[in-house]
C-alpha cells in the first residue's frame, strides 16, 4: 500500500509539474554533453594539433560542472519548494490521520528518488543519442568523414551526471523536508497569505526606474566603446553598473505598472485585478525577477555571440595550401625534395613551389640588417592624410607608419606569390621592372581598409626602395603565404624576382609550399589524408607545417565558442524560466482566496483563465523584454572585447546571425510560457470544480 501511494503521488506530481520535470531532463542532457566532450571526435583530433589549448579547455570543464551544480540546486530548490507548498494541506491530512512524521519523510524521499531515477532513465539515453549525433555531424562538418567516426559514449560522463544530479536533488530535498517536518499540523492545513512589504511613494519608484536606465546605458556604452575592456577596474565598474541598473530598473517598475493599473482606462474584464496581481508579485520578488532577467540576458548573449563567432571562424580564410616546409638555407630546398623522393612522397603533391620572403639589405655585409630609410612611401601616407577622417583611416596611418619608414618592410618574390594566386583561382600580379604590389595579411586589416588603400593604389603612387623609385600597382594582396597562421605578415611589398634578389642581397628565407595531389585524397576526407601524410612525414625528420595546424586553431575556436556558449545558454535559460514559472504558480496558489472570491461573484473558468494568461504574459514578458533589449548591446559589447580589428567589417553580418539566434531563444520562451499557462489552467480547475459540485 505504501509503495502504491508513493507511485501514485509521483505520477500525479509529474503530470502537475511537467515544466519542472522537462527542465530536469534537459539539464541531464546538458550535463552529459559537456562531460562527454573529451570523447568527441573533434576533441580527440584537436588534442593532437592543439594539445595545450585543448587541455586548458578540458581543465575548465570541472569548473563548468561545479557552477552548473550550484545553479541546478537553486532550480531544484525553488521547484521543490513550490511542490511542497502545493501539497501542504495533503501533508497535514496525512499527519492528522495518524501518519508519523518519519514515515512521511520516508514517503517523500521515496517519491523524490523515484522521480530522480525516472528523469535519469529518460534523460541519459536522450543525452547519449544526442551527443553521438552531435559528434557525427561535427565530424562530417569539419571534413573528418563518418567512416572514421568513433563512439562518443562516456561511462565516466554518465556516472558523473547521475552522481551530481542525485547529490543536488538530495540536498534540496533534505532542506525542504526539514522545513515541512518542523511545521505544526494546523499551519499545514491552513493557507498562509503573503506578508506585506513597505511601500514607498511613486516618485521614489520613478527615480529608481530612471537611475536604472541611466546605469544600464552607461554600462553598455562603456562596453561597446571598448573602455570596459581596457583594464580590470573598468570591467568591474561596467559590470557593477549593469547589475545595479538591472536591479534598480525592476524595483522601479512598480511605478509604470501602478500607473497603468490606475489610469489604463481599459474595459477588459479583471483589468485592474490583473495589474494589481502583477504589481504585488513585483513588490515581493523584484530582485528575483532581476536575477532571472540577467540569466536570460546571459543565455541570449552566449547563444547569439557564440554561434556568430563560430560562423566567422568557419569561413574566415580561403584554404589553398596543404603543407609548408621550412628551408633555412638555399641548399635545404633541394634536400627537402630529395628526402620526399627518397620516401616516395613526392608524387603525393601536385605542386611544390618556393615562397621567398626577406628584408631589404641596404648594402650591408651578408647577414646584417640596416633598416634606416630603406623604404619610403610618403605619397601613400600623404594621400591617406587627405582622406576624410575615419577610424579606418587612422588605423591605416598608424599601421603603415609602423610597418615602413624608418623600418624596412618584408619583401615577397612575385614568382612564388603568383603561383599561389593561380592555385587559388585568382588573377596573378603582372609587374613591370619598376612596379610593386602591396601585401597585407588578413589578420591585420579589414575589407574597408583594403578598399581605402585600393583607391590610393589605383593612382599608382610612387615609393622609394633605397634610392630607386617604384610605382605601387594592382590591389592589396592578402592570401596566406604559408599554411601556418603563426607566420603572418602585417605589411610587405611584392617585387619582381630580379629586384627581390637585388634588394635582399640573396639573404632571405625560403618556404616550400605544397598542395596534395588528388590521388592522395581519393575516397577519404582531406583531414584524414593530411593526418596520414603527417605520420609519413614524421618519419622523414623534415620540419613542416600542415593545414591541420591552421584548421586546428580554427576548430578550437569553433568548438570552444559553440559547445561552451550553447551549454551555458541552455543552463541559464532553463534555470531562469523555471524559477519565473514556479514563482508565478506559487504566487497564484498563495492568492487562491482571491480567485475563490471571484468565482463566488460569478466569474467562470474561461474568464479566470484569460486573466491568468494575461498575468503570465506580463510576468514573463517584463524580464524577457528587458533581457532582449539588453542583449542587443550585450552581444555588440562581447564582439568589441573578444574579436580582433579584422572583424569590424563583419560586425553587421555577425549581429544579424546573433539576432536570429536570440529570436530562436524567444521561441523557447514561448514554449515555457505555454507550459506555465497549462499548469495555471489546471490549478484554476481545482478551484472552480468543487463549487460546481455543490
Amino acid at each position: 500500500m505504501f509503495f502504491k501511494l508513493v507511485s501514485r503521488n509521483s505520477k500525479r506530481t509529474g503530470k502537475e509539474n511537467g515544466l519542472f520535470f522537462s527542465s530536469l531532463i534537459v539539464s541531464i542532457v546538458a550535463f552529459y554533453i559537456i562531460l562527454s566532450l573529451p570523447q568527441q571526435d573533434v576533441m580527440l583530433f584537436l588534442k593532437e594539433m592543439e594539445s595545450d589549448a585543448v587541455n586548458r579547455l578540458m581543465g575548465m570543464i570541472p569548473i563548468f560542472y561545479g557552477m552548473t551544480l550550484v545553479i541546478l540546486f537553486f532550480l531544484i530548490y525553488y521547484a521543490g519548494k513550490f511542490q511542497m507548498e502545493r501539497r501542504r494541506h495533503e501533508f497535514g491530512v496525512y499527519l492528522m490521520m495518524g501518519m508519523r512524521r518519519f514515515k512521511l519523510f520516508v514517503m517523500l524521499l521515496a517519491e523524490d528518488l523515484r522521480s530522480s531515477i525516472v528523469s535519469l532513465v529518460i534523460g541519459l539515453p536522450i543525452a547519449v543519442l544526442l551527443s553521438e549525433l552531435i559528434s557525427l555531424i561535427t565530424a562530417r562538418f569539419v571534413g573528418m568523414g563518418v567512416v572514421g567516426h568513433q563512439s562518443s559514449f562516456s561511462l565516466k560522463a554518465v556516472l558523473w551526471t547521475a552522481a551530481g544530479f542525485m547529490l543536488v536533488k538530495l540536498i534540496a530535498f533534505f532542506i525542504l523536508s526539514g522545513k515541512i517536518s518542523r511545521q505544526e499540523i494546523g499551519s499545514l492545513l491552513v493557507d498562509t497569505p503573503k506578508g506585506s512589504k513597505k511601500q514607498f511613494s511613486p516618485t521614489v519608484y520613478a527615480i529608481s526606474l530612471s537611475a536604472g536606465l541611466f546605469c544600464l546605458i552607461a554600462a553598455y556604452a562603456m562596453a561597446i566603446d571598448g573602455m570596459a575592456w581596457r583594464d580590470f577596474i573598468n570591467m568591474v565598474f561596467a559590470v557593477i553598473l549593469g547589475l545595479l541598473g538591472t536591479f534598480l530598473l525592476f524595483w522601479g517598475l512598480r511605478f509604470p505598472i501602478g500607473y497603468i493599473a490606475k489610469n489604463g482606462g481599459c474595459k477588459r474584464r479583471l483589468h485592474i485585478f490583473n495589474f494589481r496581481q502583477i504589481e504585488e508579485n513585483i513588490v515581493h520578488s523584484s530582485g528575483l525577477l532581476a536575477v532571472c532577467s540577467l540569466l536570460i540576458l546571459a543565455a541570449m548573449c552566449c547563444f547569439g555571440s557564440g554561434i556568430a563567432i563560430e560562423r566567422f571562424y568557419n569561413c574566415s580564410d580561403q584554404k589553398v595550401l596543404d603543407y609548408t616546409f621550412t628551408a633555412y638555407e638555399h641548399d635545404d630546398v633541394q634536400r627537402i625534395r630529395e628526402v620526399l623522393a627518397e620516401y616516395k612522397l613526392d608524387n603525393q603533391f601536385s605542386d611544390l613551389f618556393e615562397m621567398k620572403i626577406g628584408n631589404i639589405r641596404s648594402g650591408a655585409p651578408m647577414g646584417t640588417y640596416e633598416y634606416e630609410n630603406a623604404f619610403r612611401m610618403d605619397s601613400v601616407m600623404n594621400a591617406l592624410s587627405e582622406m576624410p577622417e575615419s577610424e579606418d583611416r587612422e588605423v591605416l596611418i598608424n599601421n603603415l607608419g609602423c610597418a615602413t619608414a624608418p623600418y624596412s618592410p618584408f619583401l615577397i618574390s612575385a614568382e612564388g606569390y603568383n603561383r599561389l594566386l593561380s592555385l587559388a583561382g585568382k588573377p596573378t600580379v603582372d609587374l613591370q621592372p619598376n612596379e610593386a604590389a602591396v601585401y597585407m595579411g588578413n589578420d591585420f586589416t579589414t575589407e574597408n581598409r583594403k578598399e581605402i588603400l585600393n583607391s590610393i593604389l589605383s593612382d599608382k603612387p610612387k615609393v622609394k626602395i633605397l634610392d630607386d623609385e617604384f610605382y605601387l600597382t594592382g590591389e592589396v594582396q592578402s592570401l596566406n603565404v604559408v599554411t601556418d597562421r603563426s607566420i603572418s605578415l602585417s605589411f610587405a611589398i611584392v617585387l619582381p624576382d630580379d629586384k627581390f634578389e637585388l634588394y635582399t642581397k640573396g639573404d632571405y628565407e625560403i618556404y616550400l609550399d605544397g598542395v596534395l595531389a588528388s590521388s592522395a585524397t581519393e575516397n577519404i576526407s582531406l583531414m584524414t589524408a593530411i593526418s596520414n601524410m603527417n605520420q609519413k612525414l614524421n618519419e622523414t625528420g623534415l620540419i613542416y607545417e600542415s593545414y591541420l595546424q591552421n584548421m586546428g586553431r580554427q576548430l578550437f575556436y569553433m568548438v570552444a565558442t559553440s559547445y561552451i556558449t550553447i551549454y551555458l545558454s541552455i543552463i541559464f535559460i532553463i534555470v531562469a524560466n523555471t524559477i519565473i514559472g514556479v514563482q508565478f504558480l506559487m504566487s497564484q496558489q498563495k492568492t487562491n482566496r482571491r480567485y475563490r472570491t471571484l468565482i463566488r461573484l460569478g466569474a467562470d473558468y474561461e474568464t479566470l483563465y484569460k486573466s491568468a494568461k494575461r498575468q503570465i504574459n506580463l510576468y514573463f514578458g517584463i524580464p524577457i523584454a528587458v533581457a532582449l533589449m539588453s542583449s542587443i548591446f550585450g552581444v555588440r559589447a562581447l564582439f568589441t572585447g573578444l574579436l580582433s580589428s579584422r572583424t569590424s567589417n563583419n560586425i553587421f553580418e555577425m549581429m544579424c546571425v546573433s539576432g536570429a539566434m536570440i529570436l530562436l531563444l524567444c521561441v523557447v520562451e514561448f514554449i515555457y510560457i505555454f507550459a506555465v499557462k497549462r499548469s495555471s489552467g489546471r490549478y484554476l480547475l481545482t478551484l472552480i470544480e468543487p463549487l460546481r459540485e455543490e
